[in-house]
């Protein structure tokens, strides 16, 4: 069933400011400047107050109303990566040979070796605007960091899916490089 019109406030804070023209959302705050275009879904956008938007759809079905929930949630997103950026911290797991890494090219591509025994360097370049290091504070750890959401998680699930065991049982074999928290860098 079809509704006339569906809307949702989004209220911007006040050290952060968010500009929406064509579709194209730009959020500038105190870490940086992050911009995505939403040109593939129809919603309007309407500037409510200094800091208050309104994004709505018209005519929308069940699904396509669905998508203003999803567009708030990206640019919510978006304001906290600006504000307070992004951090994953992914353990290495290993029962017999010791997974090492090295991170080169100042932090742009993770190198995976000694990963069950094999002989083979497996490269994994980092996502733009996401720097890896090895933590001081636990062993065998790594931190990836960034303010897009987006690229931080893909980063980490590339990491976790570049060791994964092959040919052979899983539930025995749990070696591998996975999340082990995730947060932000700017702790409150």
């Amino acid at each position: 069933m079809k509704s006339i019109v569906q809307e949702k406030e989004l209220v911007v804070p006040d050290n952060v400011t968010v500009e929406i023209k064509n579709r194209r959302v730009r959020v500038k705050g105190p870490r940086g400047v992050l911009v995505k275009a939403f040109n593939h879904i129809d919603f309007e956008v309407v500037k409510t107050g200094p800091k208050k938007h309104l994004i709505r759809v018209w005519h929308g079905v069940r699904k396509h109303v669905a998508c203003i929930r999803t567009i708030s949630s990206r640019i919510e997103n978006m304001i906290t990566g600006v504000t307070k950026g992004y951090e994953y911290k992914m353990r290495f797991v290993y029962a017999h040979f010791p997974i090492n890494v090295n991170i080169v090219d100042g932090g742009k591509v993770v190198e995976i070796r000694n990963f069950v025994g094999q002989k083979v360097i497996m490269k994994v370049p980092m996502l733009d605007g996401v720097a890896v290091t090895q933590s001081t504070a636990q062993k065998d750890e790594l931190i990836l960091a960034g303010n897009d959401i987006d690229n931080v998680s893909q980063s980490a699930a590339q990491i976790q899916q570049n060791t994964r065991v092959r040919n052979k049982d899983i539930r025995k074999f749990l070696d591998g490089i996975y999340v082990s928290e995730k947060g932000h860098i700017v702790k409150e």
